[in-house]
């Protein structure tokens, strides 16, 4: 890289040559051009002689320039510039360990790293260096070198971790590799982001490396992104967009969904150049937004860029009815007021618009609100009373507050029975002090608060003792008498404050105690489990939840890995390796486990610490050499010069009476010369209406139409794949899915065709196809997949359901006689030396063309025989592909049928020998193979 451009040289020493360019304008400036000889007469005659041109004493300054600039041209192209050239190594044969940052912050450009370090390894296959990669996500784990083809393959099969790591964690590891191995060289592939102790991470590593060079790799694509701290505001959900480095504007946009993925709405965000930290607001009816289970940046594919929501970020809507007339008379000073300021930085409050206390409640419970208020309401009357009582059987959260009213009166909707009148502390007629609040129950809602020291009662409704009331005692004042109590009724909950909702009774509503408890109880509007928090002791400190559903580093829901652990129903921190982002619990109650807590924010690593680093970026394109263009423009200034030189010294006019015959031989040759370089650009760049399967060996299968049998189809090819790659020197690309009706199938050597029974037959359209590929030397693997269903007896293998299904297909086609495959066909030999061929099953025969008795005899007329001696058509009922299936993380899709245990290795050495053959031919049965063959055997 030069001055932050994409620009390298392949040979940077060669620009030394522009060193000389001093010199050669010296040169040309102080040689002058030759001077003409002129034959004079006599000495008279001097005078009357006028030179016809005037040779100038020095050559023009802008002839000069040009000529200096083509020669600088040519050194340019001579030292092989390249556009975005491809990242330097160095020349050194020692290891080289490549650390790579694989957490989510990496993966919305994974496909771009993956690219960057599959052309590191490349290089270092050609130059026969060993390799170590290192996920910094791996932890302590030890680091160990392999072979550079190894590395690749091990490469695809590594995953952004959805969680936050600390890099620091793999630093013992490194120490020791690089103790054993002191000329590693050292590449970083890094995203960027501190995300916590990243100055210590790199001043540690710095100590770590020592002398050892490292090359750290960052930039040069797009920036991470990411969503915290959700907040449900009123009128709006607001959400933090977070981003890694500032420098630039940057609008976006990001999306909110429910639990079944339904988009619900869409709000924009814009960070300015100096920001890295920017809001997105979504304006929805409160009903819209308390559906809303997952927000994600638009276009970004990463567990950071996803923000999860449960239960606990749904804005309740809370119902106050007051029986005080001080809230008329005096709004500001009545426990209405208190209260819907205390509720209003978490729910939508609704008061009652001059309505009797019952009126209002019913119409409340016609607006199926989750929470009730009554402050200082005494009994609800008439049929709002069994409503009342019904919805609170049903769920529903009562919030009551004491006063004059609840304390005369005879109310059974509280949670324990109270005295009648109230206790005044501290007044002119009382022994007693006013009593501060001393301590919150464990089994409360209240648990973990700190017990606020500037709360004191006056005045308060005691309860009446009984063998409950402990229990039911959610916050005590100092003498024991309960503050707050709560009892559940179904499944719904009653909370009694047994002060007032204002300052009469106490000062609790001045406190920010006041505001949490509230909180507290009206989260729990709609959790049964949390409503019984009073009755269950220290439930939500025992119980745990299981993962249902996890994000993994792409943001995507998968299911959860085997190391995901449960995590407690009040956990509220960010993810981890055994607590992975996603939803816990069962789905009427899932806890949401966030990625980023909502503290936690982005900012750009110092690399500073690393003072011997050498710094690159990421490519994202491929290496353009420049040599071509720079030579056409040195040829262009090549023959401007020429035509300057002509024009300066004449030659113009004494081209021109020969221009005439030369006219058409030029003509030619410029046509020549463009048509020759068209034809150059042509070749080197594929056409684009050429399908990647022409350029690239790819396995296929034909696609049946069940999406259960596609799906272990396509899993199966992808698993042999990685196998064929892994084992032998052929990397074929991604398998691909055949429609055979549109899709050509020339440009695939193998094509895979599962019997799925009761699938529709193909058209006789498809069938001439399929007959024409074969015949033109294609081979087509037939698997009815039903061995273990075959009848028993002799021939049962080709009496089974998906036999039969297959003489139906094949009715329609040309085929060669065939036969189950023989002890010494090439087959068995292709690469492993095989007796049988096993998929799932073992029991049933893998059929192929029949082999002629005399090779000498005339095989044009025998049908579908393609080329090479392969067979045209293979049969097998062993499922092959569900032997071959495997999931994303390696394990086996499907159980093997009992046989050898090593049946699923021979199935994919089966696949091996079958692919091989379909390539190459009868080439093992030529007789130069006879001894090795003949030394394996042991014969």
């Amino acid at each position: 890289m030069i001055a932050g451009l994409p620009l390298g040289f392949a040979e940077p020493l060669v620009l030394i040559g522009l060193l000389t360019l001093p010199v050669l304008w010296w040169l040309l400036r102080l040689v002058p051009p030759r001077p003409r000889r002129i034959d004079f007469p006599p000495t008279r005659l001097l005078l009357e002689i006028a030179p016809k041109e005037e040779t100038p004493a020095r050559t023009p300054w802008w002839l000069t320039l040009m000529r200096l600039a083509l020669a600088a041209l040519v050194i340019i192209a001579a030292a092989g510039p390249l556009w975005h050239p491809p990242l330097a190594t160095t020349k050194s044969r020692g290891p080289l360990a490549i650390l790579l940052d694989d957490t989510w912050a990496a993966a919305a450009t994974w496909d771009a790293r993956l690219r960057t370090a599959d052309d590191i390894i490349a290089r270092a296959e050609d130059d026969r260096r060993p390799v170590a990669l290192i996920p910094l996500s791996a932890g302590p784990r030890d680091v160990s070198l392999a072979p550079a083809s190894s590395a690749r393959v091990r490469l695809q099969q590594i995953k952004p971790a959805p969680y936050t790591i600390d890099r620091g964690e793999a630093l013992p590891a490194l120490s020791r590799f690089l103790s054993e191995a002191n000329d590693a060289e050292l590449i970083w592939l890094s995203d960027g982001v501190d995300l916590g102790r990243g100055a210590d991470f790199m001043k540690n590593l710095a100590q770590t490396i020592g002398q050892h060079s490292i090359t750290v790799v960052a930039g040069g694509i797009a920036d991470t992104r990411a969503l915290t701290a959700a907040d449900n505001v009123a009128g709006a959900l607001s959400v933090k967009v977070l981003r890694g480095t500032a420098g630039t504007d940057e609008v976006g946009a990001v999306r909110a969904l429910d639990l079944k993925g339904l988009p619900l709405g869409e709000a924009a965000f814009a960070f300015k150049a100096a920001d890295r930290e920017t809001e997105a607001r979504l304006d929805l009816p409160v009903e819209i937004r308390n559906d809303i289970a997952r927000i994600e940046i638009s276009g970004e594919r990463s567990a950071g860029a996803v923000q999860l929501l449960d239960k606990r970020w749904r804005r309740r809507t809370v119902g106050v009815v007051s029986g005080a007339t001080a809230d008329v008379s005096q709004p500001l000073l009545s426990s209405s007021y208190y209260i819907e300021r205390a509720l209003a930085p978490f729910a939508d409050v609704r008061l009652t618009q001059g309505e009797s206390p019952a009126d209002a409640v019913a119409h409340f419970l016609d607006q199926h609100l989750p929470v009730l208020v009554l402050a200082d309401v005494g009994n609800v009357a008439g049929d709002s009373h069994d409503r009342l009582a019904h919805w609170i059987e049903d769920g529903g959260v009562l919030i009551r507050f004491a006063g004059p009213r609840l304390a005369a009166s005879d109310d059974d909707l509280v949670p324990v029975k109270l005295r009648r009148g109230g206790r005044i502390l501290g007044g002119s007629l009382s022994w007693d002090k006013p009593q501060p609040l001393a301590a919150f129950s464990r089994e409360s809602a209240f648990n973990g608060m700190p017990v606020p020291n500037d709360v004191t009662v006056t005045r308060q409704v005691l309860a009446e003792p009984d063998a409950t009331l402990t229990d039911n005692t959610w916050a005590t004042l100092a003498d024991g008498t309960p503050l707050v109590t709560a009892a559940r009724r179904g499944k719904g909950l009653i909370v009694l404050f047994h002060v007032t909702g204002d300052t009469r009774w106490s000062d609790l509503p001045l406190s920010g105690a006041f505001v949490e408890m509230l909180k507290r109880v009206v989260a729990l509007a709609g959790t049964t489990a949390s409503a019984d928090a009073g009755t269950t002791k220290a439930k939500s400190a025992r119980e745990v939840v299981a993962p249902s559903r996890v994000l993994d580093g792409f943001g995507s829901f998968v299911a959860p890995p085997p190391t995901a652990r449960p995590v407690p129903s009040d956990f509220s921190g960010s993810a981890t390796a055994d607590h992975p982002p996603g939803f816990y619990g069962p789905p009427e109650c899932v806890l949401a486990v966030y990625t980023l807590a909502a503290g936690e924010r982005l900012a750009p690593l110092d690399f500073s610490p690393l003072v011997n680093a050498s710094h690159e970026i990421y490519r994202v394109s491929e290496p353009q050499d420049l040599r071509g263009p720079i030579f056409l423009a040195a040829l262009a200034l090549l023959l401007l010069d020429t035509l300057v030189v002509l024009l300066l010294g004449g030659g113009i006019q004494r081209l021109i009476p020969r221009f005439s015959h030369a006219a058409t031989a030029a003509a030619i040759v410029a046509a020549a010369l463009v048509l020759t370089l068209a034809h150059a650009r042509a070749q080197g760049t594929p056409g684009q209406n050429v399908p990647q399967s022409a350029l690239e060996t790819k396995l296929a299968y034909v696609v049946t139409g069940d999406a259960d049998v596609d799906t272990i189809s396509k899993a199966g090819l992808s698993g042999l794949t990685l196998f064929l790659a892994q084992r032998t020197a052929l990397e074929p690309g991604e398998p691909i899915g055949l429609d055979i009706v549109h899709d050509e199938l020339a440009f695939y050597p193998l094509i895979y065709w599962p019997i799925a029974p009761g699938a529709a037959r193909p058209s006789e359209a498809a069938l001439k196809r399929i007959d024409t590929y074969m015949k033109d030397g294609g081979t087509v693997l037939f698997d009815t997949r039903d061995a273990v269903v075959a009848p028993p007896g002799p021939g049962g293998d080709t009496r089974s359901p998906g036999m039969l299904e297959l003489r139906k297909i094949l009715s329609s086609l040309d085929i060669p006689e065939l036969e189950p495959v023989p002890r010494d066909h090439v087959l068995t030999k292709t690469f492993y030396l095989l007796r049988d061929f096993p998929g799932r099953f073992n029991s049933g025969q893998l059929w192929v063309e029949a082999l002629p008795a005399n090779s000498d005899e005339d095989t044009s007329g025998r049908p579908a025989r393609g080329g090479d001696g392969v067979s045209s058509i293979i049969i097998t009922s062993n499922d092959l592909a569900g032997a071959w299936a495997t999931r994303s993380d390696g394990q086996p899709m499907l159980p093997m049928v009992v046989g050898e245990p090593r049946q699923r290795e021979l199935a994919f050495r089966a696949g091996v020998n079958i692919v091989m053959y379909t390539l190459t031919g009868n080439y093992k049965a030529d007789q130069v193979h006879v001894p090795a063959l003949l030394e394996r055997l042991g014969q």
